[in-house]
């Protein structure tokens, strides 16, 4: 089943979907850090990734970089021919498309580690528009378009009605005709991930699977619809892991408090939680203890900072450390679940054990990524290179390799989401 990918980031919703049995046949993401993430761990297992590939810029026939460029000119039209060429895909036989454009403008994170800007102002923040455009012309048989729960109550301006971003998206998907939709928020707790982390979904289904299609004057019905209509699974409550299952295997006790790395796992497999994380891409293989492992490289802390650290651990009040949602992961959740959200900034969350934040590694882990994905890029970044300046037309940002995780869809997540929609699409062929 063939899948494109726009927004990729570094690719947590197309591992998702690849584990669901779907074979991404295009990328685009405007980041080369992030797309050469993606790149990097597909160049093996999809060929076409690795054919004529431009490494340092990350490019090739199969990838793009710029959304809005997609949509114009002959660009869709070569792509198709290529998918022809390639996959022997013709027009409209594209399984399915997902995107979740650019969210920083609709976060409530996001915006408020940037500038006071108008979201109208933010270039990215129209990029819904390019994502239907694209869909209008691909004709594929099942659209998902991902993004942040701030989306639902966003507005345009600052005196402007509370949700006319989210309506003005709805339009757009609706506005391509031909589709059924069906909108849900839902949580990745509910789909394996050790993270609350609330996402809107919109799912559209072509009408010749479908059966009908959402009318202009329909958009204010498609909410909450998601799961009700069939188009989204339920998830399964209570199916995410603690942090000891998830992380326990990774901490050192040899770990240094003030930087350096772990490059071997310290121990071995204590639960079904971390044999997963610790299987090889062809499935053959789990890492035992001594196996190098990557991206487990410790911040260095002042010691200052490590004493505060050990207090919080131990249950001290130290709130003047926490910035503004800073606090020590729980070893265990608490009835309803996991109650984070894992960002962009490393610090946010401190080890349930170690006095140090979380290692790329570990970030990783938080989203679902097995211990063999790798991340391009620099380890973390700061200050204008990661927030920019909108006020002053700087729109760049960096994406680190927390960043790209942070960014990323759980991949558990699009695996359940993946599996769901692929029975639905294979149910109609047969």
């Amino acid at each position: 089943m063939s899948v494109v990918d726009l927004f990729a980031g570094c690719g947590g919703f197309g591992l998702g979907l690849e584990q669901a049995g779907f074979t991404p046949i295009f990328v685009n993401e405007i980041n080369i850090d992030a797309r050469g993430t993606y790149v990097f761990n597909r160049k093996d297992r999809h060929p076409h990734f690795a054919r004529g590939l431009d490494e340092e810029k990350w490019i090739n026939p199969f990838c793009s970089t710029d959304a809005r460029k997609m949509t114009k000119g002959d660009y869709l039209e070569r792509l198709e021919s290529s998918f022809k060429s390639e996959f022997g895909i013709s027009h409209g036989e594209i399984d399915l498309v997902v995107g979740g454009p650019p969210c920083q403008g609709f976060s409530g994170i996001g915006h408020r580690r940037s500038y006071s800007v108008a979201k109208e102002d933010l270039p990215s923040n129209h990029l819904f528009k390019d994502m239907a455009r694209i869909i209008s012309r691909l004709r594929p048989r099942a659209f998902v378009f991902e993004n942040v729960r701030g989306l639902l109550t966003g507005r345009w301006t600052f005196d402007g009605e509370n949700g006319e971003i989210w309506k003005d998206v709805k339009r757009a998907f609706v506005n391509i005709g031909g589709y059924k939709l069906a909108a849900e928020l839902v949580y990745a707790k509910n789909y394996g991930v050790a993270q609350n982390r609330p996402r809107i979904m919109l799912v559209g289904i072509r009408e010749d699977i479908a059966g009908s299609v959402t009318r202009k004057d329909e958009i204010d019905l498609i909410d909450g619809t998601g799961i009700s209509s069939g188009f989204l699974p339920a998830g399964r409550p209570g199916s995410w892991p603690s942090i000891v299952d998830l992380l326990g295997d990774l901490a050192d006790p040899d770990h240094q408090e003030s930087g350096g790395k772990t490059t071997e796992y310290p121990s071995r497999v204590m639960c079904e939680t971390q044999r997963k994380f610790r299987t090889s891409a062809d499935g053959k293989s789990v890492a035992g203890k001594g196996s190098p492992v990557t991206e487990h490289e410790y911040s260095k802390h002042h010691p200052k900072v490590v004493k505060k650290f050990k207090a919080m651990i131990d249950g001290m009040d130290f709130e003047a450390t926490r910035k503004f949602s800073q606090r020590v992961l729980p070893r265990e959740w608490g009835a309803t679940g996991p109650s984070i959200t894992a960002t962009s900034l490393p610090d946010d969350y401190v080890h349930y054990e170690q006095p140090r934040t979380l290692t790329v590694r570990e970030w990783a882990r938080l989203q679902g990524f097995p211990d063999w994905y790798q991340f391009k890029g620099k380890r973390t970044t700061g200050g204008l290179r990661r927030a920019g300046n909108p006020l002053e037309g700087i729109h760049f940002r960096e994406l680190p390799k927390y960043t790209q995780i942070g960014n990323a869809v759980p991949v558990p997540m699009g695996r359940e989401i993946g599996e769901h929609l692929a029975k639905i699409l294979r149910g109609n062929r047969s």
